[in-house]
C-alpha cells in the first residue's frame, strides 16, 4: 500500500479553492497571509450583493451577521484548512468541513457597500479539529470595525 505524504503547508490559493462556501455566500476575496498561528484575508462587498436589497432599502447597510460570517470564513475555515493540512494527506483535507460553534462579539463601526475589509485572526486553541481564534476586522483606513473569539468544528463530510 503506498503511504500518502503530508502536505506540509497549503497556499493562499490551495485554501481559496478548498473554502466550501460560494458565491454570493463566500465573502473572502483573498489570502494575504497565513501561518500555522494567524491568517488574513479581505472582502470587498459588493453593491449588488442581495441582502443589501432589504437591509436597508434607500441605506444599505451590511448586517452584522454577515461580518461575523466573513470573520469565520476567514478566521476560522480558511485557518482550520490550512492546520488540517499540516496534520492529513491534501485529499482528505477536501473531506472535512467546519460548523460553526460559538462566537463572541463585538461591532464598532458600519459597513457599507463598497467597503473593502481585512480581518485577522490569530490562534486560540486547535485540538481534536476545534478550532477557536480572536478574530478583528478592519475597514481600509485601519480603524477597527468588529472583533469576535470564534470557534469551529472540523467534522467529516458523509
Amino acid at each position: 500500500m503506498m503511504q500518502t505524504e503530508i502536505v506540509r503547508e497549503l497556499t493562499a490559493q490551495q485554501i481559496l479553492q478548498l473554502i466550501p462556501q460560494r458565491r454570493p455566500f463566500r465573502f473572502v476575496d483573498e489570502i494575504t497571509a497565513v501561518t500555522p498561528t494567524s491568517i488574513e484575508g479581505h472582502y470587498t462587498f459588493r453593491h449588488d450583493e442581495s441582502f443589501y436589497a432589504g437591509h436597508f432599502p434607500g441605506q444599505p447597510l451590511t448586517p452584522g451577521v454577515i461580518l461575523l460570517e466573513s470573520m469565520c470564513q476567514i478566521g476560522v475555515v480558511a485557518l482550520g484548512i490550512y492546520l488540517l493540512a499540516l496534520e492529513q494527506p491534501l485529499e482528505e483535507v477536501g473531506r472535512w468541513s467546519t460548523l460553526f460553534v460559538e462566537a463572541q462579539t463585538e461591532f464598532m463601526m458600519q459597513v457599507l457597500p463598497g467597503d473593502k475589509v481585512i480581518v485577522r485572526a490569530e490562534r486560540v486553541l486547535w485540538r481534536r479539529r476545534k478550532l477557536r481564534c480572536k478574530i478583528e476586522m478592519y475597514n481600509s483606513n485601519g480603524q477597527i470595525v468588529a472583533q469576535a473569539t470564534a470557534s469551529g468544528l472540523g467534522v467529516r463530510k458523509p
